[in-house]
């Protein structure tokens, strides 16, 4: 059976790609404690002792704002691991799976970004994220780099589980109204991933030629846009839903700017990825974020 190591086990998005891709091979899951991607020792170990044919690399750095204060380690999590990772699933003969952001961007351009767009990061995690694009793609492996966005979930540290926190804990919550890009639901980003691999027939004899032949970047993210306060006024409105039960009651929202909330990474002021290259290469179309954010909250997980 084919065998699938999926870095990151314990995060958000790990987590969700156990579920989706348990049925295309065996999956071997690994946390920090087996596989520490500051420690280029413990990748080499863990990658040679556990032999995939497919690398799917969820694990990252992904503190934005501690990252202006811990460039070095944010580097070597997330720009010089994944160059080790390519390296040894080219020794292995394999494919390397890999998770971008799409904080690679300044934000300026006005427009979603399509993959072929100059990529001008503001902050620390952005360029280091951009640093493990360019260590895969010096690689001669068959790879695919997702970009997505705004990535939240049920369980682990993100946007969605801070604002119903905060929802409890407060009555007036003030949120950034200037900043617009796609939240994405990991669950739906690791049903993309599924939906990838069927595409290029993973667990068959011609995976690794199909994968070479469709090697590149993509963008994947949720369908839509919105600002943070978008997002926040559209979790309220569904967690307070009686069918969910998150909350009694909400917090009066209000909108202010970037300047108003000062924080030690800059932020995109427009961060929205198109899908299109996506869609027509593997069939994959994505959720409108509101559509997924629904189901996330009404699921409970």
């Amino acid at each position: 059976m084919s065998r699938i190591l999926v870095t990151g086990a314990k995060g958000q998005l790990g987590f969700e790609l156990l579920g989706s891709l348990a049925g295309q091979g065996q999956v071997v899951a690994v946390g920090r404690e087996r596989m520490d991607l500051s420690n280029p020792d413990s990748i080499l170990r863990a990658v040679r002792e556990i032999g995939p044919d497919l690398i799917v690399n969820a694990a990252a750095y992904t503190a934005v704002d501690q990252a202006e204060s811990e460039p070095e380690l944010a580097l070597s999590v997330n720009g010089i691991a994944p160059g080790i990772l390519a390296e040894e699933a080219k020794r292995l003969g394999a494919a390397l799976i890999h998770y971008s952001t799409d904080y690679v961007f300044d934000g300026t351009k006005g427009a979603a970004y399509v993959e072929d767009d100059a990529s001008s990061s503001i902050n620390v995690y952005g360029r280091t994220k951009l640093a493990g694009e360019r260590a895969i793609q010096a690689v001669d492996v068959p790879q695919l780099i997702l970009r997505t966005s705004w990535v939240y979930g049920m369980r682990g540290k993100n946007f969605l589980l801070t604002i119903l926190r905060l929802a409890k804990e407060r009555d007036e919550l003030r949120i950034v109204d200037d900043q617009i890009g796609a939240p994405t639901w990991s669950r739906a980003l690791a049903r993309a991933t599924h939906g990838i691999l069927s595409n290029l027939d993973y667990g068959k004899p011609g995976f690794i030629d199909a994968c070479a032949e469709q090697s590149g970047l993509y963008h994947l993210s949720a369908a839509g846009h919105t600002s943070w306060h978008g997002f926040t006024a559209a979790i309220l409105e569904h967690a307070a839903r009686a069918e969910n039960g998150l909350l009694d009651r909400v917090p009066a929202l209000k909108p202010i700017s970037t300047e108003q909330y000062p924080l030690p990474a800059r932020r995109p002021r427009y961060s929205v990825l198109d899908n299109a290259k996506l869609q027509r290469t593997f069939g994959v179309v994505m959720t409108d974020w509101k559509t997924s954010l629904a189901e996330c909250l009404s699921s409970g997980k």
